[in-house]
């Protein structure tokens, strides 16, 4: 990939009056905002000596002194806001960062005592945008969402292995962020000695596929969702649809003694490896290699039925182009597994797309639930673990919705 930059933010124009006096490599906003996120609309000038990928400092458009951040020209989040004020953000600033984010996970929220796997850094929910990192027993699953993260993947993931006394670590980057970012990767980089790890999770037993798992290679996120619904579902009939690994469906069955479980995915390699991590449990399930709109379309033709069902699709808003295609499979997909849940029967629902309220998925699921002439009686609505926070000027963080019904 050719390093000219093209966009609007890399332009040259004249330096700004005063800017000879400010702290360099610097970048000045044409419109401040304390949301991490600096879209390249919203960048003005630069120093000559500014380079993608770099921390810079970061001025608003009367020459105060804003915060710094990390340039990208390339990419339509210019400028990734890490610190604001006088704050410096140096090596011992994001050696804090991480200090912080592991004593939350280890010493407020004692997720060791229950798993050990967890998020351990979650980006900007812990204050440094484009690093996610779970903990895996001894491995580290670190995941890159900026080209400016990658940069510092040496130093990152050596501070937070010292904090964390783990030995292991694989790294990941998504293809469309590699694409939208601008970079490619180094040879090697993604090649690692650890393809696999076994946990635990309130007592069930799965095992981490890295080389053939997604995201990070497990959903962490999920973990006190999937315990509170084995605890509703004991003696019941399960139906887990888009049930990847078997996240659900295996603590229904471990922790929540379910009659039987059915889980269906449409990824062949998830489902062998339900089928690995069920045998680890020493219990049985049925696991169906197929898509969930079909399954479901089938299920309901045959008029079965579930006394319990969750529904945990992968993301279907990608982007804000993609809303109102991703807000009609949401319906859809509800509408089919409305339709297979017994009269009082459990019913948990899901979406893990960030660019869909709270608000506009309870409508999604609403309505779909109506134009099968069912009702729903929505007795919570939930999201992820207390080791996915959520900051303040982020609040998009909250991107996990989980909808706690009965149908009628």
């Amino acid at each position: 990939m050719a390093d000219t930059d093209t966009s609007r933010s890399s332009r040259r124009v004249s330096p700004p009056t005063g800017s000879e006096n400010w702290l360099t490599p610097w970048v000045q906003l044409r419109s401040a905002t304390y949301h991490p996120f600096v879209y390249e609309r919203m960048v003005g000038s630069r120093s000559q000596d500014a380079e993608r990928g770099q921390l810079l400092h970061v001025y608003d458009k009367g020459g105060e002194r804003f915060g710094m951040g990390f340039y990208n020209p390339r990419s339509r989040i210019a400028l990734r806001m890490v610190c604001y004020g006088e704050t410096v953000a140096d090596s011992a600033f994001f050696e804090e960062s991480f200090r912080r984010a592991v004593e939350l996970r280890e010493k407020t929220l004692f997720l060791s005592e229950i798993t050990n796997a967890y998020r351990l850094f979650h980006g900007e929910g812990d204050g440094v945008s484009g690093l996610v990192v779970d903990r895996y027993d001894d491995v580290l699953s670190v995941e890159f969402f900026s080209y400016a993260a990658y940069l510092q993947r040496a130093e990152w993931i050596a501070a937070l292995q010292q904090l964390t006394g783990t030995s292991k670590c694989v790294l990941r980057v998504a293809d469309v962020v590699l694409r939208r970012e601008g970079f490619r990767l180094q040879e090697g980089d993604l090649d690692s000695a650890v393809k696999s790890v076994r946990i635990r999770e309130h007592g069930v037993r799965y095992a981490v596929d890295f080389e053939r798992g997604h995201k990070t290679g497990f959903f962490c996120d999920q973990r006190e969702n999937r315990r509170r619904f084995a605890e509703l579902v004991e003696g019941q009939r399960v139906l887990d649809v888009c049930c990847y690994t078997g996240g659900f469906g295996l603590a229904a069955l471990v922790h929540g003694r379910a009659k039987d479980v059915t889980g269906v995915d449409l990824d062949e390699k998830a489902i062998d490896q339900a089928r690995h991590n069920a045998n680890l449990n020493q219990v049985r399930a049925r696991w169906v290699h197929t898509d969930g709109f079909s399954y479901l379309r089938q299920m309901q033709q045959n008029e079965c039925k579930w006394d319990a069902v969750v529904l945990d699709p992968s993301k279907f808003i990608a982007d804000r182009d993609s809303r109102e295609e991703g807000r009609k499979k949401y319906q859809d997909l509800n509408r089919l597994a409305v339709s297979v849940v017994e009269p009082g029967g459990l019913f948990v629902t899901c979406s893990c797309s960030g660019l869909l309220s709270e608000a506009e998925f309870r409508e999604a699921v609403i309505f779909a639930a109506h134009r099968q002439r069912r009702r729903l009686q929505i007795f919570d609505i939930t999201g992820a673990g207390p080791d996915h926070p959520v900051m303040s000027n982020f609040p998009e963080g909250r991107y996990l919705k989980v909808m706690w019904c009965r149908v009628w």
